[in-house]
């Protein structure tokens, strides 16, 4: 009886000490994102760690499986030893994953995800020289360590106090044995559901207890959803739930009329959702050339042109003022994959999606910027700081029809080189403008120049043309990579305005992305969405005005540039021509996360829907995103209900037409 006491209380002491650890790293995110939860009411961050102690339960669980087990079978040395080496080990191994999470967590305001794997296998080394050179990596190490051995040591002592003396392998009393393993197995079983409730046992959903995106993340497990990520990546359950939430035709219908404008002629429409042609109003700008910018993270909260006053992005400023500059445009995702997809490919950020560039669907065809306007016979070239490979961008690319690639390997002596990414901004642009300039001019030219230089590690060139940035406190360094981006731009305008290019040329500015800021605006981080859009060619400005509030997202680029080139064409875009919505129409956009976090948000003016993860109790908020951005809870059941009826319809009908190979033309 004494061997089974003391098994008994073998095994919850373990427990404890897991969870006691894995509390404490939940109280170490939040004292590093302190200015997060400094907006959080205590009662709410509270009930955080409570929520938060139930998904710990879960993978302590599963950890304590083995040990229990093994606590049945007749006493010996290994009844101790192997359940003491077996929780130190994956102990340790939890342990490093959180104090990795510390860090992911900054960079992504998101608990441990697929992009976990995303980037892990899409370039190893790429992203070791990232941490290496972005993150204080030996800090981190050490923090490991000091935890992981204070952990083994509780487990020491927990060991040398219940262990009987003169064990030996005396089979002892079955039913004794029986006394001690069915108990702890039935608790063992409610640890891993996380929940006395009937149905089902705990899942993502349940964490998401308040309108507080930090809160509702704090209460999450990284672990487990790093584990529910490797799972959903073969499942893919998400997508499954957005197939059939409607009748086909009745989700066609709603989407048709959410996208199609004046001057769209449908095509196939019995069998095609919108592909369709386009016959553009006369317009007095006449543009020859097309350029695509790709600001990498170009967050439009540290944008001058558009209220902040930090003075980060001064040579942007000044551009807009001689463009339309889009104050409420939005990317469709949250990496660099899903901007440039949605702004060149003219295709949404889907859930079960959100890598699709390297998955098998993306070689659908798309109705892209670069086939379009291959058609019309523009001469095409892509210009990059790094490699190609990443995302399978030149695959997919020369998939869609651009046919001239310049990425980190075809640069002569550039005057600095990124370890980890590439050559410098200045490097990139100086070059696209060399491009530009030999390219015939007897033939009109598409081309994409996408920075890199405002990305971790943040390695830019020493000594630095502009000053660094100061007063952002952790922001620092990502906001002075952020001033030295801008003013790589201004170099190249510079160039650009003096070449017999420039008159003849419509540019598009925009972020991929924007960035993790100190405030969180709804369950769904608004802000890592928020980037500017700017419009830029002779004679815009004073056609359409200096800026525009149209809520808008990547995906109505493409048709925006072919509405200004003044011919017609036919494409299956999934957005709009942001120059001719009409007056009264506020605009909208279906933004996602990056990651298998199946949030999504519809936009419409100004107000936002936010569908958790869980498929249930959507909510509604208005949001003001000018002179301070903030949001509040909005009751108006019936635009929610009409808000979620289009959502769930758009999204429905874009993933039927990908599934199904109907996205081209």
């Amino acid at each position: 009886m004494t061997t089974v006491i003391n098994n008994f209380i073998f095994i919850l002491s373990l427990t404890a000490i897991l969870l006691l650890t894995l509390s404490f790293m939940r109280l170490l995110l939040m004292l590093y994102n302190r200015e997060l939860a400094a907006s959080v009411p205590k009662k709410t961050l509270v009930r955080s760690f409570a929520i938060g102690c139930r998904f710990d339960m879960i993978i302590i669980g599963s950890i304590m499986l083995i040990p229990i087990i093994i606590q049945f079978f007749p006493q010996s040395p290994i009844s101790r030893s192997f359940p003491l080496y077996w929780c130190s080990i994956i102990g340790a191994l939890v342990i490093f994953l959180s104090v990795v999470e510390l860090e992911f967590y900054r960079q992504f305001h998101a608990r441990l995800n697929s992009l976990v794997f995303d980037y892990i296998k899409e370039d190893p080394k790429t992203v070791s020289s990232m941490i290496w050179h972005g993150c204080p990596v030996l800090q981190y190490l050490g923090l490991w360590i000091i935890i992981s051995a204070i952990m083994i040591a509780g487990f020491i002592t927990v060991n040398a106090q219940t262990t009987i003396s003169n064990l030996s392998n005396d089979p002892g009393n079955l039913y004794l044995r029986l006394l001690f393993f069915l108990p702890v197995l039935i608790l063992h079983a409610i640890a891993c559901r996380g929940t006395l409730r009937s149905g089902p046992p705990l899942r993502w959903g349940d964490a998401y207890h308040s309108t507080n995106l930090f809160a509702n993340h704090l209460a999450l497990n990284g672990i487990y959803t790093l584990v529910k990520a490797a799972l959903d990546v073969k499942k893919r359950k998400n997508r499954k739930r957005w197939l059939r939430v409607m009748a086909e035709t009745k989700a066609l219908d709603k989407t048709r009329r959410l996208l199609l404008q004046e001057g769209d002629n449908l095509v196939e429409a019995e069998n095609m959702p919108l592909k369709r042609e386009h016959h553009p109003q006369a317009t007095k700008t006449a543009v020859k050339n097309v350029v695509v910018i790709m600001m990498e993270s170009f967050s439009a909260q540290y944008v001058g042109a558009v209220g902040n006053q930090s003075g980060i992005t001064p040579q942007f400023d000044q551009l807009a003022a001689e463009g339309v500059l889009f104050d409420h445009f939005f990317s469709n995702g949250t990496h660099t994959h899903q901007g440039i997809f949605a702004t060149l490919a003219g295709f949404p950020n889907l859930p079960g999606f959100e890598t699709l560039m390297q998955q098998p669907h993306g070689a659908t065809g798309f109705s892209g910027l670069a086939e379009l306007l291959g058609k019309q016979g523009y001469q095409s070239t892509y210009v990059y700081n790094g490699d190609f490979a990443w995302d399978n961008q030149e695959g997919f690319f020369r998939n869609q029809g651009m046919t001239n690639f310049i990425g980190r390997f075809d640069y002569d002596n550039p005057e600095f080189i990124d370890p980890t990414w590439g050559v410098s901004d200045n490097d990139m642009f100086n070059r696209a403008h060399l491009e530009l300039e030999k390219l015939p001019s007897d033939k009109p030219f598409f081309a994409i120049l996408q920075t890199l230089s405002n990305h971790l590690p943040f390695t830019i060139p020493d000594p630095l043309p502009i000053a660094k940035v100061t007063g952002h406190g952790l922001l620092d360094g990502h906001l002075t990579a952020m001033r030295y981006a801008d003013w790589a731009l201004g170099q190249f305008f510079a160039k650009a305005k003096k070449s017999s290019y420039f008159d003849e040329t419509l540019f598009v500015l925009l972020g991929d992305h924007s960035f993790c800021v100190r405030q969180q605006l709804t369950d769904i981080d608004l802000l890592r969405f928020h980037v500017p859009l700017l419009l830029l060619a002779p004679g815009l400005k004073e056609e359409y005005g200096s800026r525009r509030s149209t809520v808008a997202t990547q995906v109505d680029v493409i048709p925006t540039i072919m509405g200004l080139l003044g011919k017609p064409f036919l494409h299956h875009c999934w957005g709009r021509n942001l120059l001719k919505v009409a007056n009264n129409d506020p605009g909208f956009g279906i933004i996602k996360p990056s990651s298998n976090d199946p949030t999504v948000a519809m936009l419409n003016g100004n107000r936002i829907l936010i569908h958790p993860p869980d498929g249930h109790n959507s909510q509604l908020y208005r949001y003001q995103l000018y002179p301070q951005a903030q949001t509040e809870t909005c009751d108006d059941q019936s635009a929610a209900k009409d808000m979620e009826s289009t959502m769930k319809a758009y999204i429905q009908t874009a993933m039927d037409a990908l599934l199904t190979n109907r996205c081209g033309v």
